[in-house]
């Protein structure tokens, strides 16, 4: 795991454009995606990381550390974008992604780490309460674009 270098922003966009939801809302080659990674790197409090195998970006996710009024002011940690490429799923890559983004939340003082996922993702509901995670809150979007 390290944190991802704007180098790496093709194989990003590839990797969550990978899938039916990704395919029709990600769009290669958009300069919106260097905007984004510039306003997230400049900003300590998020992290776009990476997993790479040598030169390879194989996996990644987005950790973001809120503060927060509630629970005494506590720290929260909420996990964005993991994406494991294609020809790496079902190796146990995920798992160490969302395990690392766990313990770097702890190390950052959290006191808890969430996330949401589509709902029609059933296969990525499994995989998250295998991993700890408890589906505890119903969640809700609003688009504002378009």
């Amino acid at each position: 795991m390290r944190p991802a270098t704007a180098d790496d922003l093709p194989a990003v966009v590839a990797l969550l454009a990978d899938d039916p939801l990704g395919q029709g809302r990600e769009h290669a080659g958009d300069p919106a995606y260097r905007a984004a990674f510039d306003r997230i790197d400049a900003d300590p409090a998020h992290l776009l990381a990476v997993a790479a195998d040598g030169d390879d970006v194989v996996g990644t996710l987005q950790l973001s550390v809120l503060p927060g009024l509630s629970r005494a002011g506590a720290l929260r940690g909420q996990i964005e974008g993991v994406r494991v490429r294609r020809d790496r799923r079902a190796q146990g890559l995920g798992d160490a992604l969302v395990r690392w983004a766990v313990e770097e939340s702890r190390r950052q003082g959290c006191a808890l780490v969430q996330l949401t996922t589509d709902l029609t993702r059933a296969d990525a509901h499994r995989f998250y309460e295998r991993l700890g995670f408890v589906h505890t809150h119903a969640g809700y979007k609003r688009g504002l674009l378009g």
